[in-house]
């Protein structure tokens, strides 16, 4: 009996250990919420949540983000998460963008589980803001301008926006354009109640094509004082860093609280005397453009850069003054155009010189062709003279005909007749060779030209298809192929020494004379 309940409490006791040894080893899941649309967030919306894992209930955790967390997201180490994206993630183009994010989860025995996600960012349309706008100061008898700040009045999407007047706080005679200007000419009457209190003037400011509306107030008070004009400048950046023959456009509105007339003078003020008074250029009398490029020579060797302070000033007509200055500060650049164009000359002049010289060499083979024609037939004929001068042991001169009537002999021929012994021992070769001019050298010669023509056609040919584009002819084994194939061209044996150094083609060398031997050569004009 005691040994059988021994057996049962054993058995148990196995039992018991595998469950708990089966509960230890239970695998780690992370586990993300389960509600419809919970990582859908609209912009400036917040989504919050928390992360949770199944396993061992006892295990410790620990959650963290893996390697595609998202600016403004926090998650702590208990799985509780948040995130408010900003209004620069979507746009009223793409109204929606998937941002991808990993979460990650840890035991306190060492075991990991991640998983990814992406969530959803709408756009949401923002309507116009309107900061505070500076008065409108106006005076009598004059049209009086007020053109909205753009950087006052903007739309922070990027939305085009429309201003719209309302009719009832509009003032008998002003009138206010889509564009933000505002315009007024005041009456007697007008201008004398509004020197008793300032008047408002309320406006709508609407996107587009959301046309969604904020209104805006403007204050309007009449002129108490003469005060200084204003300068406002596109952009508003006060440092510039540019390279040279690059182009700087700056666009300056002028304003003056006591009417757009009032202003008298706008110019500018340099340190730097190779900047042109042409570079600004008047488009209105209250708009004005400056357009500078400085040249590839503005900043002189061995300097990197230089820089150049201008001061914009505008005066009124009681000389009141206002500036803005604004520094640039040119970096010294590399002429590419120039170095382009240096490098196509080396180019077109190693083509040049190849190309003269197979014309010559042309001609060379022309020459020494109607040599070897001549020599061979001239040589044949002395041979056949030679030889019978040389062994002949008596000339007899005969007369060819019939009859030996006088009339016969009239009419005959004298030619030289071979008589009595004679022995030819002169052959055909040692008297071309003794006598004659050697055939031999002239083909020689007329070999060479014509291998070294079709070597310098071959190479020339190459040459211009390997660097055709200005974008080959900067690597630097331009340089070397360059040398290679100008070494190429250099002569040797008597065919260099009887070259005619002041040989000049009838042809000229242009382009198409060029294209027409190298049929790779590309004129500069074709790889800009």
């Amino acid at each position: 009996m005691n040994r059988t309940a021994g057996i049962m409490a054993w058995m148990l006791f196995v039992s018991t250990l595998g469950s708990i040894h089966a509960q230890d080893f239970k695998s780690l899941q992370l586990l993300l919420p389960t509600q419809t649309n919970w990582n859908v967030v609209p912009e400036g919306g917040t989504v919050r949540f928390d992360l949770k894992a199944s396993g061992n209930p006892t295990d410790t955790l620990k959650f963290s983000f893996g390697n595609d967390k998202q600016e403004g997201m926090q998650l702590d180490s208990s799985g509780h998460f948040s995130w408010t994206p900003g209004f620069d993630l979507a746009d009223r183009i793409q109204t929606t963008k998937n941002y991808p994010v990993r979460f990650e989860v840890r035991n306190g025995r060492g075991q990991t589980a991640s998983q990814s996600i992406d969530f959803k960012v709408i756009h949401v349309n923002r309507p116009p803001v309107i900061g505070e706008l500076r008065p409108f100061y106006v005076s009598y008898r004059t049209q009086n301008t007020y053109k909205m700040d753009s950087q006052v009045v903007r739309d922070d999407d990027g939305d085009p926006i429309v201003f719209i007047p309302i009719a009832d706080q509009m003032p008998e005679g002003s009138q206010l354009a889509s564009q933000g200007e505002l315009t007024w000419t005041l009456s007697l009457n007008q201008f004398n109640r509004l020197k008793q209190a300032p008047q408002y003037i309320e406006f709508w400011v609407e996107d587009q094509p959301a046309k969604t509306r904020t209104k805006g107030r403007l204050k309007v008070e009449v002129t108490a004082m003469d005060l200084p004009p204003d300068i406002a400048v596109i952009p508003k950046e006060t440092h510039y860093k540019l390279r040279e023959n690059a182009t700087v456009d700056l666009k300056f509105y002028l304003s003056d609280p006591n009417g757009e007339d009032d202003v008298s003078a706008f110019g500018f003020l340099s340190d730097n005397q190779q900047i042109p008074k042409t570079a600004l250029v008047k488009n209105t009398d209250n708009q004005f453009e400056f357009i500078w490029q400085p040249g590839y020579n503005f900043v002189k060797d061995p300097y990197d850069s230089l820089n150049v302070q201008i001061t914009f000033y505008v005066l009124d007509k009681a000389q009141n003054r206002e500036e803005r200055r604004i520094t640039f500060t040119i970096l010294n650049t590399v002429n590419e155009a120039e170095k382009d164009r240096y490098y196509y000359n080396q180019y077109r002049q190693v083509l040049v010189q190849a190309w003269g010289l197979i014309e010559q060499l042309g001609d060379k083979e022309e020459q020494l062709k109607h040599d070897y024609k001549k020599a061979k037939g001239g040589k044949r004929n002395r041979s056949v003279a030679n030889a019978s001068l040389g062994a002949v042991t008596g000339v007899t001169p005969a007369v060819t005909g019939s009859g030996t009537s006088q009339s016969a002999q009239n009419n005959g021929r004298l030619i030289s007749a071979v008589g009595g012994t004679a022995v030819l021992t002169m052959g055909t070769l040692e008297a071309t060779e003794v006598i004659g001019k050697s055939m031999k050298d002239l083909l020689d010669r007329y070999n060479y030209v014509l291998g070294k023509r079709s070597e310098l056609q071959n190479k020339g040919d190459v040459f211009a298809r390997e660097f055709a584009l200005k974008s080959t002819r900067r690597n630097g084994e331009f340089v070397k192929k360059l040398d290679d194939f100008r070494n190429s061209m250099s002569l040797s044996g008597l065919v260099a020494l009887e070259l005619d150094a002041n040989w000049q083609s009838k042809k000229e060398a242009n382009d198409k004379a060029l294209k027409r031997t190298f049929k790779d050569f590309t004129p500069l004009e074709e790889t800009q």
